[in-house]
């Protein structure tokens, strides 16, 4: 079935997913691309594919195809492209793992996207979100990762009571700070640790610092004042993995 109706209610309920409070709503979410897509049929996370009219992707899922129309309609970008996906949203998984990042409010989707890219790259186990952090399966937060979320486990926590039942658990707990912080080369991690990274503005708020076994801070050039988070944090993880 070929579908070329803006108006048709299928195609309503897909172009909502493009707002927040209808992906939470529908536990679902909205893809577009062909390697996106293709990231998410690895993990099984695709619930329906959908293809532009004559676009040939064998992949074993339900599919439905549609119009140009219907194509530029649901689309969130201004280059919309022919291969798109509907997706459940992912588990949980409360096994967390050794090795975890704990992001405080971070509020652009484009560092969001680009620290998840890194965390999987450099063997991160599980992401913790803050309450605040943008929302996951914001349409840019989606493209800056590259498919990566696929590849991760990503949780959304309280991060105070949250950090506090880690350092319960043996969890060494790591933040950065300029002035007391010590050389990501140079600092001693256990087994079981998790870093702490802040919003773009402020950093890591005062009360989760003070919950910090130790401080870092990445030693550079001193005409340079600041790194941006997602730099900053793909360096940390980096140095971390050594």
């Amino acid at each position: 079935m070929l579908y070329s109706s803006i108006k048709n209610e299928k195609i309503k309920e897909i172009k909502k997913l493009n707002q927040k409070k209808y992906r939470d709503k529908s536990n679902l979410f909205l893809i577009e691309g062909e390697h996106l897509v293709l990231e998410a049929y690895k993990t099984g996370n695709i619930k329906e594919l959908i293809l532009e009219q004559d676009t040939v992707l064998p992949l074993d899922v339900d599919t439905m195809y549609v119009t140009n129309d219907i194509i530029n309609y649901i689309s969130d970008t201004m280059s919309p492209q022919n291969i798109m996906a509907v997706c459940n949203k992912l588990d949980e998984k409360e096994d967390i793992g050794n090795r975890i990042l704990i992001l405080d409010d971070i509020n652009d989707p484009g560092n969001l996207g680009t620290i998840i890219r890194s965390a999987v790259a450099f063997n991160v186990d599980t992401i913790v979100l803050s309450k605040d952090t943008v929302d996951l399966y914001n349409p840019k937060v989606l493209r800056s990762t590259q498919g990566m979320l696929f590849h991760i486990n990503i949780i959304r926590k309280d991060l105070s009571s949250y950090i506090k039942e880690l350092k319960k658990k043996g969890y060494q707990l790591l933040s950065t700070n300029v002035e007391y912080g010590k050389n990501v080369n140079s600092i001693s991690k256990n087994e079981k640790c998790a870093i702490i990274m802040g919003n773009e503005a402020n950093g890591v708020k005062s009360e989760l610092a003070q919950l910090c076994d130790d401080y870092l801070y990445i030693d550079m050039n001193e005409d340079c004042e600041s790194l941006n988070v997602a730099v900053a944090t793909s360096i940390i993880l980096y140095e971390m993995n050594k």
